[in-house]
């Protein structure tokens, strides 16, 4: 992005402050902040809470994601530019007019992005957070569906057998390494969004198992994990019955996971 405000004062003196508080990118970040409101009161208070730590994309009410502005709120999990490479893997294995099903969808940018790229594609998306269902509903008008509960137990039964492409950016961080992660995340995100158990897979190995009921017959699922992770997460998909693929990226030092019955 270029820093559109290079020899304004008050872009100077919030990067400033930004650059105060650690912020790596604050010539970007005071840019959006000033384009988010031209009151001086509400900038400072902006300012503040971003050098305090708050998520840029809560203070923004949005986060860039597959080239949408994804509608986030506070206390919801905000999608990660890596996570965009499984929206791709999904775009290409889809068929015209998929059926989609965004598991654990946060903010339902997965679901989002991927019916942007595929016209007629209708996705229905769930999250056990009452937050991130409402703020997916934003991001996934009628005629998607969001409901609200615990992986698969909300969805209505006429979705059984028919999903085509299923995501689930589920938690996948081992409970031990929670205090390792960015104060941004740990801090400001919900736990059920980062936690993912002891080896960071008891969510997807409980998507893993439940996704035979609700795959068409060359449905897939895809999520993504730690590089680390590989062998068990593929153990997982191959205990439901499913056949497993790999797409590995090292700048990521992660991987997805291809799942197919």
């Amino acid at each position: 992005m270029p820093h559109s405000r290079p020899t304004d004062p008050l872009h100077a003196a919030v990067v400033d402050r930004l650059r105060a508080a650690g912020c790596v990118f604050a010539e970007d970040e005071a840019d959006l902040l000033l384009d988010a409101t031209t009151d001086p009161t509400a900038l400072d208070a902006l300012v503040t809470r971003r050098a305090a730590g708050d998520p840029l994309e809560h203070l923004l009410g949005w986060a860039e994601f597959c080239g949408l502005r994804i509608a986030v709120a506070p206390g919801v999990f905000v999608p990660r530019r890596r996570t965009e490479r499984l929206v791709a893997l999904a775009a290409a294995l889809a068929p015209p007019a998929p059926v989609v099903l965004d598991l654990c969808c946060g903010s339902g940018a997965l679901g989002a992005a991927l019916a942007h790229r595929l016209p007629g594609a209708r996705v229905t998306a769930a999250d056990l957070d009452p937050a991130a269902a409402e703020c997916a509903r934003r991001n996934l008008p009628a005629p998607h569906r969001v409901h609200r509960g615990d992986l698969y137990d909300p969805l209505p039964d006429d979705l059984r057998g028919r999903v085509d492409v299923l995501l689930a950016n589920a938690p996948y961080v081992p409970t031990g390494a929670i205090g390792l992660m960015p104060p941004e995340a740990r801090d400001h995100e919900p736990r059920t969004a980062l936690d993912g158990g002891s080896d960071g897979l008891d969510v997807l190995r409980r998507v893993a198992a439940g996704a035979p009921d609700w795959l068409a017959e060359r449905g897939a699922l895809l999520f993504e994990i730690g590089e680390a992770q590989v062998a068990d997460a593929v153990a997982a998909v191959r205990a439901a019955g499913l056949t497993a693929r790999v797409e590995h990226d090292p700048d990521a030092g992660g991987a997805s996971v291809v799942a197919t019955r």
